[in-house]
C-alpha cells in the first residue's frame, strides 16, 4: 500500500514516580521504571505527509522550521518496515508551551509514531507503539496510553521489554491535574542533558534510583486501592528527590522559580486544610497539582493567587494517543 497522510494526536504525561537517568542513552533506556497520568488538555497534534518530491525530511513546529534529525531518525525505522523509501512533510503543534517543563517531547513522539505507523500502515500493536516513542523520547512511551500508565525499565540488551501498559483508566478514578505555568519559555537545561549530568556527577542519584523499585510498588497499591493519601506521598517525594538529586549534580541544576517555592507552600496550606490535593515537578518551574475532583476549583483559586503564576491549565486524565485521519 502506498504511503499516505495521516494525523494523531497525544496528550502528555506527568511521571508521579519519575524518569530520570537512562542506562542507555543510544536506545533511550531507563535507568528506572515510572508512573505516570495522561493528561486531557496538554496535546500534540502531527500530520505525516509522505512527499516523493521531497529530498529530506522536513519539519515544521507550531509553525515554524526546526530541526529534523529525531524526526527523521522515527520515521526511518518506518521506512525501512513498510519498505517505502519515500520522504515526508511533519508539521506538529503543540497546545501548550514547547520545551518548559511540561512534557511537549513525551505527546510528541507518541502523536509522530502514530501518525507514521497509519502513514507507512505498518499496523503495530499499543506495545510496539510505546517501543518506537521511547526511541524518541522516554517519557512518550508512556503517552501512547490513556490514565495511569507504568514505564519498565526492561533487561533486555535491545530494549523491547522497556515499554509502558496501562494500570487503570482515566474514568476509573477521575483525577484532576491544575498546571500552574510560571514560566513558558523553554528551559536552559533540556531534560536529557539534565539527567546525563545527574546521572554522572550527583553523589546523591544512586540513592534516589534505589528508591524507585519501593515507589513504584507504592503507586501501584495505591492506585489499586484508590489511596489518595498514599499516592499523594509517594508522588511528591518521588518528585522531591529527584530534584535533589539535580541539586547536588555539579554544577548543581536548579529548575524552580521563586514561584516554583510559592506554589509548593500553598499546597502544603491546602493541605493543611484537610483539602485532598498534591504536588509533583519535573525537569522545569511548573508546579503540578493533583487532586479530587471536588477540590479543583479550590486548588486553581489559591493557586491564581501566587504572584509569578502566568497561567493555570485546568485537566482531567486523558485518552491514549489516537489517530485522527
Amino acid at each position: 500500500m502506498k504511503p499516505s497522510a495521516a494525523t494523531a494526536r497525544a496528550g502528555a504525561n506527568i511521571a508521579l514516580v519519575k524518569y530520570w537517568g537512562k542506562r542507555d542513552p543510544v536506545l533511550n533506556l531507563p535507568a528506572a521504571g515510572s508512573l505516570s497520568l495522561t493528561l486531557d488538555q496538554l496535546e500534540t497534534t502531527t500530520t505525516v505527509v509522505p512527499d516523493e518530491t521531497l529530498s529530506a525530511d522536513t519539519l515544521a513546529l507550531n509553525g515554524q522550521a526546526a530541526d529534523v534529525s529525531r524526526v527523521s531518525a522515527v520515521l526511518d525505522r518506518f521506512r525501512r518496515q513498510s519498505g517505502h523509501a519515500v520522504f515526508c512533510r511533519v508539521e506538529s503543534n503543540n497546545n501548550f508551551p514547547t520545551g518548559a517543563g511540561l512534557a511537549s517531547s513525551a505527546s510528541a513522539f507518541a502523536a509522530l509514531v502514530a501518525a507514521a505507523d497509519s502513514a507507512f500502515a505498518t499496523r503495530l500493536d499499543d506495545r510496539a507503539l510505546s517501543e518506537q516513542a521511547r526511541l524518541g523520547s522516554g517519557s512518550a512511551a508512556r503517552s501512547i496510553f490513556g490514565g495511569f500508565v507504568e514505564m519498565a525499565v526492561g533487561t533486555r540488551p535491545d530494549g523491547s521489554d522497556a515499554v509502558a501498559r496501562p494500570l487503570l483508566s482515566a474514568e476509573a478514578w477521575p483525577l484532576e491535574v491544575v498546571v500552574a505555568v510560571v514560566d513558558e519559555a523553554s528551559k536552559a537545561v533540556s531534560s536529557t542533558k539534565g539527567m546525563n549530568q545527574t546521572q554522572a556527577t550527583s553523589p546523591y542519584y544512586p540513592a534516589w534510583l534505589g528508591q524507585v523499585p519501593e515507589d513504584l510498588q507504592a503507586a501501584r497499591s495505591a492506585i489499586a486501592a484508590r489511596d489518595f493519601e498514599a499516592l499523594a506521598r509517594v508522588g511528591e517525594g518521588s518528585a522531591l528527590a529527584m530534584h535533589a538529586s539535580a541539586l547536588a549534580a555539579r554544577p548543581g541544576l536548579i529548575y524552580w522559580r521563586p514561584a516554583t517555592l510559592a506554589l509548593i507552600d500553598a499546597v502544603r496550606d491546602l493541605q493543611s486544610a484537610g483539602v485532598a490535593a498534591f504536588f509533583t515537578i519535573d525537569a522545569g518551574p511548573q508546579v503540578k497539582v493533583v487532586c479530587l475532583p471536588e477540590a479543583g476549583q479550590r486548588v486553581a483559586a489559591a493557586l491564581s493567587a501566587i504572584d509569578g503564576v502566568q497561567r493555570l491549565i485546568h485537566c482531567r486524565l486523558g485518552p491514549g494517543v489516537r489517530v485522527l485521519g
